[in-house]
């Protein structure tokens, strides 16, 4: 849909660490000293794993990387709304 913007969040308790989805898109996604991947929304880190508060809005720019990044993800824990 047109005009409607993607929001992603990521479930910690499956994260697996590794990295891919920061690889594909580092302005939404980064590692925390914890190892695992938490999202981001204009430089902010949402970082209440699993929480309504964690679900960032996703610059329509970079639609397409955070979509590549779900796809990749081994641990599947990268959701998207929109």
């Amino acid at each position: 849909m047109v005009g409607v913007a993607l929001r992603v969040w990521i479930d910690q308790d499956l994260c697996t660490g590794d990295g891919l989805c920061v690889d594909h898109c580092p302005d939404v996604f980064m590692l925390l000293e914890d190892g695992i991947a938490y999202v981001r929304e204009n430089g902010t880190v949402l970082n209440d794993p699993g929480g309504a508060d964690s679900l960032a809005v996703v610059p329509p720019s970079r639609d397409h990387e955070v979509v590549v990044a779900a796809e990749d993800c081994p641990g599947e824990c990268i959701f998207i709304e929109g």
